[in-house]
């Protein structure tokens, strides 16, 4: 894959320049929107919020920040990864290219917005007075798993896409539904040690925690919770790959 990748390295590099300038085409603001969404969003869920469940949450917008910043990256890197294919149909059908490029693409852009979120992030932390130790270092870990994961969903998704284009709508109510099962805004410590449990069957909320471990507790997360977060990044990368293997000439039949 990475022979591939550097042969076709200045087409991923067009397609990459190409999903970031049609992203912020006609806008006043530009990039700036890659600060301002989160940050807004942070702002009405804190003001939402706070009243209901972050009386007693200390560091409360650190909290929800480490939420939001997770759940925002995955939830653009799987919206924009599921059409990647059908975006660039009248590319791969006239010219024979890794048809995956085109969701890498897609990724390194929702990356370059995570990073600088990340940075906003980091100054939030400043003015919540959190204390920067050197596990800062390890949040490096549930990154890479989360751009992985991101990766895996969205080739199984852009895979179905191409068959299936009821998904896109069932992705969006599923994302919702993800949203409120993530504990962005609540903590789970009201719930029995059996729901608390339930909670570790959602890989996004194995992301959003070990963000909050770090970060808020300064507390490294127990090995297997890291084996955890690996094997759902596994799990999703060798589907996505193999699905993407399988169809690959029949994507062509679909577009």
């Amino acid at each position: 894959m990475f022979k591939r990748l550097k042969r076709y390295q200045f087409l991923f590099e067009e397609l990459v320049k190409r999903d970031f300038k049609s992203k912020y085409k006609r806008t006043v603001l530009g990039m700036a929107w890659s600060l301002l969404s989160p940050l807004l969003t942070l702002l009405v869920m804190r003001l939402v919020f706070t009243q209901f469940f972050g009386r007693n949450t200390p560091h409360y917008t650190t909290y929800l920040f480490c939420g939001n910043l997770v759940f925002a990256c995955f939830n653009e890197s799987t919206s924009q990864g599921m059409t990647s294919l059908m975006g660039n149909a009248h590319i791969f059908t006239k010219v024979n290219v890794p048809k995956y490029l085109f969701l890498f693409s897609k990724n390194v852009q929702t990356f370059i917005n995570f990073g600088l979120t990340l940075c906003i992030f980091f100054l939030f932390c400043l003015f919540d007075k959190i204390t920067f130790t050197w596990k800062f270092i390890l949040l490096l870990y549930p990154i890479c798993g989360l751009v992985l994961f991101n990766i895996g969903v969205g080739l199984i998704l852009s895979a179905l896409f191409v068959f299936f284009r009821d998904i896109q709508y069932l992705w969006g109510v599923f994302l919702q539904l993800l949203m409120y099962l993530s504990a962005i805004f609540y903590t789970i410590d009201r719930y029995s040690p059996m729901v608390q449990n339930l909670f570790l069957l959602n890989p996004i909320y194995l992301f959003i925690r070990y963000f909050r471990k770090i970060v808020i507790d300064a507390v490294i997360p127990s090995a297997w919770f890291h084996l955890l977060i690996a094997a759902d990044v596994l799990i999703v990368l060798i589907l996505g790959c193999w699905m993407y293997k399988k169809y690959n000439t029949q994507f062509l039949y679909y577009v």
